[in-house]
């Protein structure tokens, strides 16, 4: 019985010590496990992280958000470590940078998309 145990631990059989290309090889699955585990789960992880970053650091008035919570609004005030962001005519609330989920557009570009489609709309119903 302790032989069917201890036989894996004692090498190649013979008592000959085993030859590196076969550790080397019994290593092999230990790499390309990781190697998997780096590019489909650690590297685009980070990538998303920098973009995070970079979005959050990029916030400007004007820009409308939407918040973790799902709160849309548009943002009146940045400050270092918080951004006010309106939600209605009377409301505003503060919020950290980090509880913007993404920043759809700002809020001139979105006005003069409006005004340009309803130029073109005008001139398709003549």
């Amino acid at each position: 019985m302790n032989q069917l145990i201890f036989f894996p631990l004692m090498g190649a059989p013979g008592g000959a010590p085993a030859s590196t290309s076969q550790s080397l090889l019994s290593l092999l699955p230990i790499v390309a496990i990781f190697a998997i585990f780096y590019f489909l789960m650690i590297r685009p992880q980070n990538k998303k992280q920098k973009e995070t970053q970079r979005m959050l650091e990029a916030l400007k008035k004007g820009d409308r958000v939407v918040t973790i919570g799902g709160i849309h609004g548009v943002i009146q005030s940045v400050r270092e470590k918080t951004v006010i962001v309106k939600v209605d005519e009377n409301c505003k609330i503060e919020f950290t940078r980090a509880a913007i989920a993404s920043v759809e557009a700002s809020a001139k570009e979105k006005d003069s998309g409006k005004a340009g489609e309803e130029t073109s709309a005008g001139d398709g119903a003549e």
